[in-house]
Order: C-alpha cells, then structure tokens, then sequence
C-alpha cells in the first residue's frame, strides 16, 4: 500500500467513507435541484433565448447589423471564437496532462473541466457560422468534389487546419469525457429506483460490471486518449494563433504568437474552472470533494501563465521596438496610448497584474477572492483578443481610411447569448451527470483521504 508524505493536505476532507462518496455524488442526479441551482439556470435561460434571437436577426438582415465597417471587419465575431477556444483549453490540460503525470488532485475537478470544453467549443463553433452571412450556402467551406464548379480549396490556409484542429479536438474531448463518465452512469444505473431512469443509465453505461477486466481497459484507454489529447493542447491554439501570425499585418505578424496563445488559453481556462467550481461546490454542498487544496493548486496554475502572458507582452513591446519597423511601432503605441488605450491597459491590469496576488498564501487560498480573480482574469483574457484584433485593424496604413469600431446590441446580444447557453448545459450538465470521478476518488481516499491520513499518522508508519 503507499502512501502519501504526511505534510500533503488530505485532498478528501471529512470522515468520508467509500460509501459516502457515493452517496454525495450521486445526490444531485437524484435530489430535486436546490432554489440557487433554478436562478442561475432561469437567468442562463433568458441571456440564451435573447442571444438566438440576436443570431435570427443576423441571419434574416444580415451582418451589416454588426459594428462592423470597411476597415474593422473582423470584430467582435473572432474576439469571442478566439476566447471560447481559449476557456476551451484547460479542461484537456487539466485531464489529460495531469493524468499523465499522475497528479491526484485532479482527480475532482477534471469532470467539469472537460465539460467545459466541450460546451465552451459548441460556443466558439457558432461564431465562423453566423459570421458567413449567408449560412445556407456553409457547405462552401467544407473540402468538397468541385460539382460546384471549380471551387479549388486551399489546404494551406490556417483557417482550414482550424477546422480540424478544433474538431479533432472536439471529438478527442468528448470521447475523454464520455470514457470517463461510465463507471459513474453505472453506479446511478445500480441505485435507480425508477425503471426508467434506470433504463436510460443502462444503455449509457454501457454494460459496466466493475470487473478487473473492465477497469483494465478503462485504464489504458484513458491513458491512450490523455497521450491523444495532449498534443492537441499546444496544436488547437497554436493554429488558432497562425489565423493572425501568418498574416502581413502590423501588430498580427509576430512568432511569439503561438506560444503566448497557449498560455493565454490555458490562464483563461483555468480561470473558467474556477469560476464554475466555486459555484458547483456551493450550490451541490461539495466542499468536501473540490478543498481548498484544490482551488490553491489552481490558483498556482493561474499565476504561472499569467506571468508566461505577462512575459509575452513584454516580448511584443520590445520586438516592436528593437526590429525598427516604424509600421509595427506604430501599431504597439496605437494599441496603449490611442483611442482604444482602456481596453490595452484593462488588458494588463487584469492579466498581468491581478494574478500576482496569488503569490500570498492567504489570498489564493480565499474561496471569495479566487472568484473574484477568475472572473476579472476572463474579462482580461477578453479583452487581450479584443485589442489584438481591432486596435490592429482599426489604423491601417492609410490614414484617410482609419476608422473606430463601437458593437451594436446584435453583437453584444450574441455574446451574451453564448454566455447564457454555455451556463445552461452546464448547469443541466451538473443535474444529469455526477459532476465528480467518483470511482477515481476511491482510489485516493486511502492516501489522501482526511481520517485515513490522521490514522496513519498515528501509526506512524
């Protein structure tokens, strides 16, 4: 049997037993929803129902509703894809890297992080549909036999291999995530008292029998898709950053973008986590599970790449200025000091400077200021994309063809919308499906668990 150093905090607090793990995870598939979890959901509801009549209006009169003009047009379509795609990004890190090296403590948080990148990826996907325009002619992007006439695709563009770095990515989560889901679908199946519920967890359960053979196989496909799933990490984000990089435009054309994405995409995902954590935690009474170990080892996550970030804009300003290319100086001092300067240094302010907090103890282990920081580091994170896109576009090399870009509520009403939805599956998500790896926390609790570690202790073995 091994055990854990005696420093390490118990990951699982409380005098928990086996079974009251599984007790406390499948109460909230079988308890009515608390009052707090029917608010949320309402609200949710409503930000959704008026974003899909915001996309309705866009596709009946078309993008010209959008802010945008002739030399901002691309906006705040991109802005949001490249940040769904970014919250996107931990949920796989947090799973499959962590798997891999063999970190416990994800062992709580690695179910609803990888449901949220799939539901943050459904999010980003409508993005490039609606901005079309006329979506009914979409098969016109797909590589397609040329019945069409000669419509010749262009395998180089960044744009076509984002397609299919986020598919693959997609479809590699969702196996992830399923795959991991089925020793706990079994567990519901097993306690069910309605038959059809119970029929329903069957057939998702896949005839789960918890044999030897059974977990043999669980193990190594979970270990085959982490190895998957890891370069996808770097691949997904790094492509995304190529759609600007290989671009001519000032302030686009730099190499630092591909790893100062993944960065930027893994500090927002983190951020994503917690945010929705903190809330899960609360509302499904799982403090026990998701301990304060936890949120700390995440906030450590969300310091160091938001110092990697940090380092990356400070790269950029330096590059601008040591390359001697007038146009690529001009496009870094537009960026701080011209009309859109609050959007740069809200930028900063939420992605450089708020994280440095989490350097004290005392603050990354406060469950209030944990939240209040993942947020901020999210509108940061929004804000970074918003800046690199429109401050970019918006001065051009020709004076007389400068203009500003201000959204329209269609614009903000989508966004909002995806807000809304994102937080509806989410929360359907949590009622349907045990938000914690129950099975995987049972391998833990005789090394980590709270009264287990105090016996040992004692024996001091």
């Amino acid at each position: 049997m091994h055990y854990e150093a005696p420093i390490r905090t118990p990951l699982i607090t409380g005098e928990k037993s086996y079974h009251d793990i599984t007790v406390d995870v499948a109460r909230p598939v079988e308890s009515k929803a608390p009052r707090s979890w029917w608010i949320v959901f309402t609200l949710s509801l409503i930000a959704f129902l008026w974003g899909v009549g915001c996309i309705l209006y866009t596709i009946g009169v078309g993008i010209g509703v959008w802010g945008l003009n002739n030399t901002v047009d691309w906006a705040w379509d991109i802005t949001n894809f490249v940040w769904w795609v970014g919250i996107g990004h931990a949920g796989t890190l947090i799973s499959a890297v962590l798997l891999l090296f063999r970190q416990k403590w994800r062992m709580s948080i690695n179910r609803s992080a990888e449901a949220m990148t799939i539901f943050s990826v459904i999010q980003a996907a409508l993005f490039p549909g609606i901005h079309m325009g006329r979506i009914w002619q979409a098969y016109y992007v797909f590589p397609i036999p040329n019945q069409f006439g000669s419509l010749w695709v262009n395998f180089n563009s960044p744009l076509l291999w984002d397609v299919f770095a986020i598919s693959t990515y997609f479809s590699v989560s969702v196996v992830f995530w399923y795959v991991g889901l089925i020793p706990d679908f079994a567990m519901i199946r097993d306690r069910a008292v309605r038959p059809v519920t119970k029929h329903i967890y069957k057939i998702l359960s896949f005839g789960w029998g918890g044999k030897a053979k059974h977990w043999q196989r669980f193990e190594e496909v979970s270990l085959v898709l982490a190895g998957l799933a890891t370069p996808l990490v770097l691949s997904v984000h790094t492509i995304v950053s190529m759609d600007f990089a290989t671009s001519v435009i000032p302030g686009w054309h730099t190499t630092i973008f591909p790893p100062y994405f993944v960065a930027g995409a893994i500090f927002s995902g983190f951020a994503m986590v917690q945010t929705l954590l903190i809330i899960v935690r609360k509302m499904f009474k799982m403090e026990d599970y998701i301990t304060i170990e936890h949120i700390e080892m995440m906030n450590i996550v969300i310091m160091l790449t938001g110092s990697i970030v940090g380092v990356a804009y400070i790269t950029e300003l330096f590059i601008a200025w040591y390359s001697g290319v007038e146009y690529e100086q001009y496009a870094f001092l537009n960026r701080a000091t011209g009309p859109y300067w609050w959007a740069y240094w809200s930028m900063m302010t939420c992605n450089v400077f708020s994280p440095q907090f989490m350097w004290f103890k005392k603050l990354r282990t406060s469950i209030m200021f944990t939240f209040f920081i993942s947020i901020v580091v999210n509108i940061g994170m929004w804000f970074e994309r918003f800046v690199i896109i429109v401050t970019s576009l918006h001065r051009d090399y020709l004076p007389s063809s400068w203009s500003m870009f201000s959204p329209t509520f269609v614009d903000i009403g989508i966004f909002i919308g995806t807000i809304g939805f994102f937080f509806v599956l989410f929360l359907l998500y949590a009622r349907t499906f045990p938000v914690i790896a129950q099975a995987e926390l049972k391998t833990i609790l005789k090394s980590s668990g709270e009264n287990f570690k105090k016996l040992h202790d004692k024996d001091g073995h």
